[in-house]
């Protein structure tokens, strides 16, 4: 059953929350016009300050304005640190994390973050990876060669197969020799 006296009329609140409304939108558009307005100003103003600096500088003496070329002139000469884009900063971050976590193989991870199957990064975004990554594969792969011989007890010679063969770990004979020199 219904409580109360229900009429087709809206309530107050309904009215005044319309209001309310209304005015956000009003104040709103007000003051993105206040902002353009403001800005329109401050142009102007950097306009004229301009205009002012170009009538006093064009009082210099040649002296000053050959000396203010050299100095640019240095300025843009000195090395900029270049921009890395991000795609080579990403292959870079998973190059490490295969390295740290996994403890794979240079060429590993290269053909890893370039395979179709795998990362799909550029040629060039690995090629960065590869030459800015800090990694000690020696460690990495003794760290995997005491993996396979406490995990699967392999020879060390299986050992030493399954960390150079291509379709292995590929890791470099050096790499391969060093981890089987430092197995317990």
């Amino acid at each position: 059953m219904r409580r109360g006296n229900y009429s087709a009329k809206k309530k107050w609140y309904q009215k005044k929350r319309g209001w309310i409304v209304i005015a956000v939108i009003i104040l709103v558009f007000a003051g993105i016009n206040g902002i353009k307005n403001t800005n329109t100003d401050k142009s102007d103003k950097n306009k004229v300050s301009q205009v002012a600096k170009d009538k006093s500088n064009s009082k210099k003496s040649t002296k000053e304005v050959s000396s203010e070329k050299i100095e640019n002139t240095e300025k843009l000469a000195e090395p900029q640190k270049p921009v890395v884009p991000t795609e080579y900063k990403s292959a870079l971050r998973k190059a490490e994390s295969y390295a740290d976590n996994m403890h794979m193989s240079k060429l590993g991870i290269q053909k890893q973050l370039t395979s179709e199957y795998g990362e799909k990064f550029s040629t060039e975004a690995a090629q960065y990876a590869m030459e800015n990554i800090k990694a000690d594969w020696n460690k990495n792969a003794l760290f995997k060669a005491k993996s396979y011989q406490e995990d699967i007890s392999m020879s060390p010679e299986s050992i030493r197969d399954q960390l150079t063969s291509e379709y292995g770990e590929q890791f470099t004979a050096e790499e391969a020799n060093y981890a089987i020199s430092n197995l317990k």
